[in-house]
C-alpha cells in the first residue's frame, strides 16, 4: 500500500496569492500596460493625425511607437522588481507597493507637462502615463503577496 504525502490544497488556498506563482500574471500586466500605452498612441497619432513631439536636451523629437513600448515595458519591469523586493524584505508589501506606485504615477505626469511641445502632445503623453498606471497598478497589486 502506498500513501500520498502531498498536502491537499483547498479551493481557497489554491486561489490565495501566496499559494500561486505570480510570474505569469505579472508578465501579462507588464505586456498589457505596454499595449495600453500603444493603444493611446495609435488613437492619437495614426487615427487622429496628431504629431507628438517632445523637447529633450534643447531639441525636439517625435514620439514613436518604439519609444512608447520601450518606456512602458521599462516602467512595468521596474514596478515588478520593486514589488518582488518588497515581498522579500518589506512589511505589508501590497500596501507599500501600491502607495509607491501611485506616487510614482503622479510624479511621472510632470514629464509630459514639461516636455510636450503642443497641448495635444501633453494630453496624449499624460494619457499614456495614466493608461500604463491603470493597467499596471491594479494587476501587480492583485498579484502581490499580502
Amino acid at each position: 500500500m502506498t500513501t500520498n504525502n502531498k498536502p491537499v490544497r483547498t479551493a481557497i488556498q489554491a486561489d490565495h496569492p501566496t499559494m500561486r506563482r505570480p510570474h505569469r500574471p505579472r508578465a501579462f500586466a507588464v505586456l498589457g500596460s505596454a499595449a495600453a500605452a500603444l493603444a493611446v498612441w495609435t488613437v492619437t497619432v495614426p487615427l487622429a493625425g496628431a504629431h507628438l513631439t517632445v523637447r529633450m536636451n534643447g531639441a525636439t523629437q517625435p514620439v514613436g511607437p518604439g519609444a512608447v513600448v520601450t518606456a512602458s515595458l521599462l516602467a512595468g519591469l521596474a514596478g515588478w522588481a520593486l514589488l518582488a523586493t518588497l515581498e522579500r524584505f518589506g512589511h505589508r508589501p501590497r500596501r507599500a507597493w501600491t502607495g509607491i506606485a501611485v506616487l510614482v504615477l503622479a510624479l511621472s505626469l510632470a514629464g509630459p507637462l514639461g516636455s510636450g511641445v503642443h497641448s495635444a502632445t501633453t494630453m496624449a503623453l499624460a494619457g499614456m502615463h495614466l493608461a500604463v498606471g491603470a493597467v499596471l497598478i491594479p494587476a501587480l497589486r492583485h498579484s502581490a503577496r499580502c
